[in-house]
């Protein structure tokens, strides 16, 4: 991982109630507040990407913790006649400091392609967000031989010009991996990452700096073997951010 200070970030996705939402967000707090007390500093980012319901709340019950928040994705105006949409200011307006795009959700269930991803990360920059731009092939680009080509391409066509490590970490997450229980072998993983590493030092000055997360069934028995890997910065956490002892297991294989 060299100097690269991991990151564990937490996607809860479509879950969370009030109540559940707040209690969540407040034992991940406790966690990471509790390993202070007792071992000092967190050498890692915790972050939790909460529904945009909960997001305002999870702000105030993380006040005053190291735990950040993010919002799970952003349209790629600041405003309009966008019925249903959030924009990057709005996220940063409820405490935001990161967001996600281009999650093969979104790629897939609304049709998202590279240029509108790019447009989004492009939105999160200005609003002094960080944004978490997701990379990853299907399964039947990855039987045909076509991954590293696949997640070439979306990484140069979704990295908007200004990407630095500072406001930009990529996510690979193999879309047959995720929510499906199937992870990548760590040989998979590793070719990836390297994929994209070798791809960052084409477009950005800032590559060897640039954060890239794993994402894709991460879970507290097979983290430790995917964060070890060079380039593999940390994680973009699905259904196991949602339980509070899982999510820090995890977080604990990059202490």
């Amino acid at each position: 991982m060299g100097e690269r200070r991991p990151l564990i970030a937490g996607n809860w996705k479509m879950h969370g109630l009030r109540q559940e939402g707040l209690a969540l967000a407040a034992a991940v707090a406790g966690k990471a507040d509790a390993y202070q007390s007792a071992r000092g500093p967190l050498h890692l980012d915790l972050l939790v990407c909460p529904p945009a319901t909960l997001l305002r709340e999870v702000s105030k019950t993380l006040a005053g913790s190291i735990v950040s928040m993010g919002g799970q994705d952003c349209h790629a105006l600041e405003n309009g006649a966008h019925t249903g949409d959030v924009s990057a200011s709005m996220l940063k307006d409820a405490g935001c400091s990161h967001v996600i795009v281009g999650h093969s959700e979104r790629r897939t269930d609304h049709r998202e392609t590279d240029d509108k991803v790019k447009a989004k990360a492009a939105a999160a920059h200005a609003c002094d967000l960080t944004a978490i731009i997701c990379v990853g092939e299907t399964r039947e680009e990855r039987d045909r031989g076509e991954a590293m080509a696949i997640v070439g391409s979306q990484l140069v066509g979704s990295l908007p010009d200004g990407a630095t490590a500072e406001n930009t970490v990529i996510a690979y997450e193999p879309v047959w991996a995720i929510g499906t229980g199937l992870v990548a072998t760590v040989e998979d993983v590793a070719e990836a990452h390297a994929e994209v590493r070798v791809g960052l030092t084409k477009i950005s000055s800032d590559s060897d700096a640039m954060r890239i997360l794993y994402g894709g069934s991460v879970k507290p028995g097979n983290a430790a073997g995917l964060m070890e890997l060079e380039d593999v910065d940390g994680g973009l956490v699905g259904g196991a951010s949602l339980e509070v002892d899982d999510f820090w297991a995890i977080a604990e294989t990059c202490l």
